[in-house]
């Protein structure tokens, strides 16, 4: 009977491994499509499959719903047996891993004080706080409190990137958001490890001396074996020790070959060590960090969607019970909202540099994610093995504040950034995908209108021209996870995609439609009003087509070199558009207007009269008059035998 029943669970695992992915996955489809948080829907997905299914279970159901419900039940703790705490574990150390990835020194120079101010004052500050409310609210032991009031200093990076996306801030409170939620990710696990190693050499009746010594080098001897794993690897790399296909296979088995070591040679030392190996890589100059980006974007988005569905499915409906019924969870997720954080984030940032308003902000909108869970189902595990079965408040407590955090800013971070004057007036701004000549003319054009602009693109040395222009720029792949953290959302509200590649454009607009809406992706088509040609990408699956005469990238970059420019007319009632017609010629391509309250409009093909009583940016060729000195000039050059001008005009 034994046999037949451990035969019957492990036949079953398949299905729940696989339940469990696509569980995930789709939790993670769905929250992109309806632009919500993906860690809500896939905390909804894992109650559902786990605690309410073994809810429905404890009545008298017909005997093939019951059977379907056992099959479809996820219940991760006997589901996977002795393997749940190591596999929890080996996730963790992965996700951790990523969370050191985001995290380059470089990227902090705009907001490097008030973020260190955020870092080394405010955490230590919630992390006391933090600790006091977990003992006296809810009435954990000291050393609980401890690792509670440490782990849940975090900011999950993946819930603040779409909030700050949905609000449009202005780029100093979102780049506070952002760099603090990456810097504290996995510092707050950090202290969560530090609290448990506490608690773990406690138990050996040890004096304190010896605790803190044994805790300190833990500390340090993870970290160092992180950095140099990490500069090891980076080495490996930048001599070609190991071929292209096969470095985010070595990464990720090197991550977790590095937490088992780290672990073996020192209890509990690989989270310290695997952070460190990915916060040493991100700073470690190689030429590998596309492999790195592919890595973060596909296994740790996998091991982050399954680990949250485990992880919900593991509270039984006695725990939801009582995470409903406790008055002392809901005071302490309470107390951390309205109390903790504001008072942390007001005391580190005075004289930093941010206003009372920004600071008030910042201390509302502190969403806990992924990381939060998934060290506090590690450590909740931990704790139980350890005796300590008041460790098993830690997950209730972990999804309260999530749940609460999530949805708090995500239906009042818009309201309260205008209330505050912190909207960045609707992004207004516009961001280029495709640094070429023809691009920076608009980009120049654009920007002497008195609108922001960003250019965007993967080579570094065609960035020049914009870099020299003073405008934003952003190195890098738009499509990467990368661009999630690095590029500022905020700048823009309208893209224009002009590379020569025309499934490309339509790719980055499709990417970014959901965001800005459908109406403000633009791109520079491959052929004359290809969006009617039945050859070319479904008009559904691109941007819409920029400028009024739907001309080519190649059109577009033929006529800039034949001597034609952006140009910036007022229209009225004195100068009309059929006059700027009359001067440039009608083959003059209109692209945008510009309201008196500075909105702005572009114009598609067949909507040239929205132009009227605006001012408009046109591309076209030299007035008629200087079209008629040219050609005399090139006459005389002729008779003369000499040239008629430079083979390429040079840009305005």
């Amino acid at each position: 009977m034994a046999v037949d029943i451990a035969h019957h669970a492990v036949s079953a695992l398949p299905l729940k491994i696989a339940l469990i992915g696509t569980l995930g996955i789709g939790a993670q489809w769905l929250a992109w499509r309806l632009q919500r948080p993906a860690i809500v829907l896939m905390a909804i997905s894992g109650l559902i499959f786990g605690p309410l299914l073994g809810y429905l279970l404890g009545f008298n159901l017909p005997g093939p719903i019951e059977h379907l419900f056992e099959q479809l039940r996820l219940d991760p703790v006997n589901d996977f047996g002795e393997l749940y705490r190591p596999m929890i574990g080996l996730a963790v150390a992965i996700i951790l891993f990523e969370g050191g990835m985001n995290l380059r020194f470089r990227d902090l120079s705009d907001t490097r004080h008030a973020v260190g101010r955020m870092v080394f004052v405010a955490a230590p500050i919630a992390w006391v706080l933090g600790t006091l409310a977990a003992h006296y609210i809810v009435g954990l032991a000291w050393d609980i409190s401890v690792m509670v009031g440490g782990l849940f200093i975090v900011t999950g990076p993946t819930v603040i990137m779409p909030l700050l996306r949905q609000a449009h801030l202005k780029t100093r409170p979102a780049n506070v958001l952002k760099w603090e939620g990456i810097v504290n990710d996995p510092l707050g696990a950090l202290f969560a490890v530090g609290g448990y190693e506490f608690i773990r050499f406690s138990l050996t009746e040890a004096s304190m001396f010896f605790v803190f010594g044994k805790l300190a080098f833990a500390a340090i001897f993870g970290t160092l074996v992180g950095i140099v794993s990490g500069i090891g690897m980076a080495w490996a790399f930048r001599r070609g020790h190991i071929p292209e296909y096969l470095k985010a296979p070595i990464v990720l088995a090197w991550v977790l070959l590095i937490y088992v070591i780290a672990n073996r040679l020192a209890d509990e030392t690989g989270l310290l060590a695997v952070t460190a190996l990915g916060m040493t890589m991100a700073n470690t100059k190689f030429a590998a960090m596309v492999e790195m980006r592919r890595f973060k974007e596909n296994i740790a988005i996998i091991l982050v969607s399954g680990v949250f569905v485990i992880l919900t499915a593991t509270l039984t409906p006695a725990i939801l019970r009582e995470f409903v019924t406790n008055w002392r969870v809901l005071a302490f997720v309470l107390t951390m909202m309205i109390l903790v954080r504001p008072i942390a984030v007001m005391v580190s940032t005075l004289f930093s540099g941010l206003t009372w308003k920004e600071s008030i902000l910042i201390s509302f909108i502190a969403p806990r994610g992924i990381v939060a869970v998934a060290v506090a189902g590690l450590f909740a595990a931990e704790l139980n093995a350890l005796g300590r079965a008041d460790g098993t408040l830690f997950v209730p407590l972990a999804f309260a504040l999530v749940f609460a955090t999530v949805l708090f800013a995500g239906f009042l971070i818009s309201p309260i950034a205008k209330m505050l004057g912190l909207a960045a007036g609707g992004g207004q701004g516009v961001m280029i995908v495709g640094a070429n000549p023809w691009s920076l003319g608009l980009a120049k054009a654009i920007k002497d209108m008195g609108i922001n602009v960003t250019v965007a693109d993967t080579n570094w040395r065609r960035l020049r021209g914009a870099r020299l222009e003073g405008h934003q720029t952003f190195y890098g792949e738009v499509l990467s996870e990368n661009a999630d953290y690095s590029l500022d959302h905020s700048a823009f509200n309208v893209l224009i995609a002009a590379t020569p590649n025309d499934a490309y454009n339509s790719l980055v607009c499709v990417e970014f439609a959901p965001e800005l809406g459908r109406h403000r992706v633009f791109q520079v088509p491959a052929q004359e009003n290809d969006e009617e040609d039945g050859d070319t990408i479904a008009f559904t699956s691109r941007g819409r087509t920029l400028t009024s005469r739907g001309r080519s990238f190649d059109a577009l970059t033929r006529d800039w070199w034949g001597g034609w420019r952006f140009r910036s007319t007022n229209l009225s009632e004195a100068y009309t558009l059929e006059d700027l017609y009359n001067d440039r010629g009608n083959d003059v391509d209109l692209i945008l207007t510009k309201r008196q309250d500075g909105t702005i409009d572009f114009i598609q093909p067949g909507q040239e009269s929205r132009a009227e009583g605006m001012t408009v940016l046109s591309f076209s060729p030299p007035p008629k008059e200087k079209q008629e000195k040219g050609a005399i000039r090139g006459e005389g050059a002729k008779k003369s035998g000499g040239l008629a001008g430079p083979s390429k005009p040079l840009p305005s």
